[in-house]
């Protein structure tokens, strides 16, 4: 007999096609308000949009289509640990996140942001943004592919791990940047990833 203190196992409930969509156009429109802010001060931000900030910068070549460019190597690592309905939902939020960010200048028009301010709100926003994708089993590539695939395997918090990485990133930017401008991207990553090493722990949410 089964006692009654004895806690019946949770069913976890998957997401539906439809919502995986939704959360996949929230969660890139979210960052791309997020990288809008950003940009507008002259900062940058970590993983493959933090090299796509950087090479942007030097070069001047739209920072969409280098985002689009520099995931392409990771979808390997997605599909072979990941599997194939995450690596799809990857590359379609990485299109998404592209084209939203060539157009973002057209759709979006901010005159004056203080960089602090644009760090830290820039940050929040792009940190939820991924939170949303990452609880769909979805990322915008490169780090994040890493990051969910060493949570996964090791234990290691997602957002530990992309906020080593990112901060790496960043500091690596003073070859192109001025130093005052990465100070605050820095700022913006450590903003950003604090929100996912907070809200997004291995079991703490069920839903599939």
């Amino acid at each position: 007999m089964t006692s009654p203190t004895a806690a019946a196992p949770l069913a976890v409930p998957a997401h539906s096609r439809l919502e995986d969509g939704v959360a996949m156009a929230v969660g890139v429109v979210l960052i791309s308000v997020g990288i809008a802010f950003l940009a507008s001060a002259g900062l940058l931000t970590g993983g493959m949009a933090g090299l796509a900030f950087v090479l942007h910068y030097a070069t001047g070549v739209g920072l969409g289509k280098l985002f689009f460019l520099l995931n392409l190597p990771f979808y390997w690592l997605a599909l072979r640990r990941l599997g194939l309905a995450f690596t799809l939902k990857t590359f379609a939020a990485v299109a998404l996140l592209s084209v939203l960010t060539d157009l973002q200048p057209r759709l979006l028009h901010i005159d004056q942001l203080q960089p602090a301010y644009a760090a830290v709100t820039g940050g929040l926003i792009m940190g939820m943004g991924f939170l949303v994708l990452f609880r769909h089993r979805c990322s915008l590539g490169g780090v994040g592919i890493l990051a969910l695939h060493l949570q996964q395997t090791r234990g290691w918090r997602a957002g530990k791990v992309q906020m080593a990485v990112d901060c790496c990133i960043v500091a690596a930017a003073l070859a192109t940047v001025e130093p005052g401008r990465v100070l605050w991207s820095i700022l913006g990553a450590i903003v950003l990833n604090l929100v996912l090493a907070m809200n997004h722990r291995p079991g703490r949410y069920l839903a599939a």
